[in-house]
């Protein structure tokens, strides 16, 4: 009797084994210690914020051969720094002073005949993009001048440096204008003298704004191929996309194909119409995964408007853009329920750690440093500090599906794991955050839930598998699956930290955040 109750209990262990080994782990996994530190209680946990002085609308980098970060934003206003934190401004307000331009606002003042000045009777200079043009070997700044929500042309400005000066050569793209004034465009030099045609972009009321775009915050890039394109569009008729001629930089007009939404004057429709808010197209072509990647910013930009970032990807430049959840928005779309399609990446936030609240993040654009990490780049507003806003730089990384997650907090030089996490480490207490969808001026607030074994516990159940030796995370929660990746990194108040980005196919993103010792 004593040996057959050792042989079944030796067959039992090996049984448990052997399924263990086939389900990639088990108690015997869970069981081994997570390598990260102790966590913080609660009451230890500091908080703070990251104060910069750069306070640019709009911001883009781009990083010169030493290393130096440049940014350029709205109202000529311009910025560098050596860490991505830290800027120091070099240039703003729309003036002759300004030493961006080196004849912008001199007579006969080009970029605004058309546009003229805006309601405070001054010159509007709007949402600049800077490329590097790989065939004519100078940095080209496109922006825009605009007087109204509607009356707006885009400009071309080119340069030797990267840090200018530029000179304004010409305006390629124009909106707003009506039967009276398209003679300052170059309309008719594009579509010629036919007035029925007219009539396509220009109705009894005036300029057809809501099917046609607002001609702003222009954002290029190069394809695979290395063909050079235009994203452009804010409200209106929604964001546009235009293939660039890159000896000349102008616009290569396409024929016109209204089944596949293609205007020869504007280019393709890639999202929105109706004049609903989604406005600062930037995309992103990230060689690893092969897609395109279209990031928007939704709302309204003031700090209560719930201005927040969103992305949709395509698989040629031109798209179908698409988001998580698969779906896509033209003009024949639910444009009312604009707000149900698009990966929302940010929205309002506060965390545990934080000492103010962030509202209203947006006017984004991406790069890739040259050490192979990618940004996002945006302009920051607060809770009950009015409209003052702030430059803000976040690490983001794609995860195993090839979607991007931002990173909790401003970048302060962390690193993904070369060695990555097991199904231990992640254990202990963690603040989890949903962005939502909503568009409005709500706050999303974490809650407290603990992890271990694999399952979530407290104000939220659910579970979690990482992908052993990597930097990869599922985690399901109320049957919807978030795919994510985890990093350690140093908060905004000094706390070391183990966090998780991670986006779901209801296209909401989450936010995990353990403070550790």
């Amino acid at each position: 009797m004593k040996d057959n109750t050792i042989k079944r209990l030796i067959g039992t262990l090996a049984a448990g084994f052997l399924i263990c080994s086939m389900v990639g782990g088990c108690a015997m996994e869970n069981s081994k210690p997570s390598v990260l530190p102790n966590e913080l209680k609660e009451e230890d946990i500091k908080k703070g914020s990251v104060k910069t002085a750069g306070s640019l609308h709009d911001p883009q980098i781009i990083v010169g051969d030493d290393g130096t970060y440049y940014c350029y934003g709205t109202h000529m206003t311009a910025a560098t720094s050596n860490d991505l934190v830290t800027w120091k401004s070099w240039a703003n307000k729309v003036t002759k002073a300004n030493k961006i331009f080196d004849n912008l606002l001199v007579e006969p003042f080009d970029a605004f005949s058309f546009v003229g000045k805006n309601s405070e009777r001054r010159y509007s200079v709007w949402a600049p993009s800077v490329i590097y043009n790989k065939t004519t070997g100078k940095y080209m700044m496109y922006f825009c001048t605009t007087s109204t929500y509607i009356k707006s042309n885009i400009t071309v400005a080119v340069s030797d440096n990267i840090k200018g000066p530029y000179h304004y050569e010409k305006t390629i793209i124009y909106s707003g204008f009506t039967k009276s004034d398209a003679i300052k465009t170059n309309y008719y030099d594009i579509m010629g003298e036919d007035k029925e045609l007219r009539k396509r972009y220009i109705t009894a009321a005036g300029f057809n704004n809501q099917l046609w775009p607002n001609a702003i915050d222009p954002a290029m890039f190069y394809d695979k191929d290395d063909r050079l394109w235009m994203v452009y569009g804010s409200w209106s008729g929604g964001i546009f996309l235009l293939e660039l001629d890159k000896e000349t930089g102008d616009p290569i007009h396409p024929v016109t194909d209204d089944d596949a939404e293609i205007d020869a004057y504007y280019g393709k429709r890639l999202i929105g119409g109706g004049h609903h808010p989604i406005e600062g197209p930037y995309i992103h072509y990230d060689e690893d995964t092969g897609y395109y990647y279209l990031f928007l910013s939704y709302g309204n930009l003031q700090a209560d408007g719930g201005y927040q970032i969103r992305v949709l990807r395509a698989e040629t430049p031109d798209g179908t853009y698409t988001d998580l959840s698969g779906k896509s928005l033209g003009i024949d779309g639910d444009l009312d329920a604009f707000a149900d399609y698009g990966t929302k990446l940010m929205g309002n936030y506060t965390l545990p750690s934080l000492d103010v609240t962030y509202m209203a993040p947006g006017g984004q654009s991406t790069f890739k440093d040259k050490d192979g990490k990618l940004y996002i780049v945006y302009h920051q507003r607060y809770a009950d500090k009015g409209e003052t806003h702030n430059v803000r730089v976040h690490q983001m990384a794609m995860n195993e599906d090839g979607w991007p997650c931002i990173f909790p907090f401003a970048t302060s030089g962390e690193t993904l794991s070369t060695e990555g996490y097991s199904q231990s480490d992640p254990v202990g207490t963690f603040y989890i955050l949903d962005h939502g969808l909503s568009v409005d001026s709500k706050v999303n607030k974490p809650v407290k839930c603990s992890f271990k074994n694999g399952k979530i516990s407290g104000d939220l159940k659910g579970e979690y598998t990482v992908k052993d030796g990597s930097n990869y995370v599922t985690i399901t929660i109320d049957g919807i699956e978030y795919k994510g990746v985890m990093i350690n990194m140093t908060d905004e108040a000094g706390n070391n930290t183990f966090c998780i980005s991670a986006v779901g196919n209801n296209n909401h993103s989450i936010w995990c955040v353990h403070y550790m010792e």
